[in-house]
């Protein structure tokens, strides 16, 4: 039998991909229509694609294709992933010798022809690259190590993906909903009232704080509940099942304390009650938690979440009666708790840093404005 044997090429590029998704968390993308082309990403990096080519680049006409060709898919990708910016990152493994090798825009273009080159390269870029060093004693066993480190590390990523989106038992959300109908049936029977309950600006400046958690469980008639309710079940079942029951409840009151902030300053005196306001922090959640597992849901922010906000913003806006200030106020305060209580998988301590930031920064600032202006 003859021995298996592994090109310079294909070992860079096993070296590469192998140290890529072990150790810097890049995950492989399929990108049709490409031969010899291996392309990955990490959009929480610096370069958020990273592609390598072992194709053979012969002249200036051949890499000025090249680049044209990777900015063309880059452009896909970008819209996709709703970014605006992308830094890509080209390793080329077969280059003519003498041809002068340039970074274009966003583009960064790197040339590596020998395995001991790699580290070398790299440094620049990955500071904190280490040697990759993959026992074996022969290519098989190279193969079948590199194969076995690249499988396990993308296997513990799709747990977390399957544990995020498998379905759970969810309750939280019927339990917001049975004290709504169990509040509103006590508000047919007069026992308690939106003059009592109610947010109302001039009234919590007197010292009845409660109203602005009150509010949220009082409506004004049945339609106006059944719409909420209705809304309530639809997107905090699938928010629930993707973030948690803990996380849920803390976007959930969150929420209902930035919508009835901005409600009391922008609302005047008027009385407000509702869960919308709520309601839009959970669809904030579903717009953070969206973005970040972009990749997996394709086109649903640009083509179902974004719609659905705008017109009930439009709605909220051209219909009298409707409090929009809750709304958006809802909008942004679930949005920034979501970037607290973070995405599954997606950890980023940074904006879990930011998010507790600027919230604080929103709440303070609005109760200082609603009891002091």
């Amino acid at each position: 039998m003859n021995e298996m044997s592994i090109s310079k090429p294909d070992e860079i590029t096993m070296r590469l991909v192998h140290y890529f998704v072990t150790k810097e968390n890049y995950q492989p993308i399929i990108v049709n229509g490409l031969d010899n082309e291996i392309w990955l990403e990490n959009l929480e990096k610096d370069y958020s694609v990273i592609r390598i080519n072992s194709n053979y680049i012969h002249n200036k006409e051949q890499l000025d294709f090249d680049k044209f060709k990777a900015k063309t898919v880059i452009k896909q990708i970008k819209k996709k992933t709703l970014s605006l910016s992308m830094n890509y990152l080209t390793i080329l493994l077969n280059v003519n010798e003498g041809l002068t090798i340039e970074d274009s825009k966003n583009n960064k273009i790197l040339v590596i022809e020998d395995t001991k080159d790699i580290n070398k390269v790299l440094k620049d870029t990955f500071p904190n690259i280490k040697d990759d060093e993959i026992s074996s004693d022969d290519a098989m066993d190279f193969f079948i190590n590199v194969t076995n480190d690249i499988n396990k590390s993308t296997e513990e990523r799709n747990k977390i993906y399957e544990k995020t989106f498998a379905k759970k038992f969810v309750f939280v959300t019927y339990i917001i909903m049975a004290i709504n109908v169990l509040v509103f049936v006590l508000q047919m029977y007069g026992i308690v009232t939106a003059s009592k309950f109610g947010m109302n600006a001039n009234m919590v400046r007197a010292g009845e704080y409660y109203r602005l958690f009150t509010a949220a469980f009082l409506h004004g008639g049945l339609i106006h509940l059944l719409c909420n309710m209705y809304s309530l079940y639809l997107i905090g079942t699938e928010l629930e099942t993707v973030l948690g029951k803990v996380k849920f409840l803390v976007i959930y009151f969150i929420s209902i304390i930035t919508a009835s902030l901005l409600s009391g300053v922008m609302g005047g005196n008027a009385t407000s009650v509702g869960a919308s306001g709520a309601i839009f922090g959970l669809l904030g959640a579903l717009l953070y938690f969206g973005y970040h597992y972009r990749l997996y849901l394709g086109n649903a922010i640009i083509y179902q979440i974004l719609p659905v906000i705008a017109i009930n913003l439009f709605i909220g806006f051209t219909v009298p009666g409707i409090d929009n200030f809750a709304h958006i106020g809802g909008l942004f305060g679930g949005y920034l708790a979501a970037m607290i209580v973070g995405v599954n998988g997606k950890v980023n301590t940074q904006d879990r840093i930011n998010g507790i930031i600027v919230s604080s920064i929103l709440i303070v600032f609005l109760t200082y404005v609603l009891l002091f202006r």
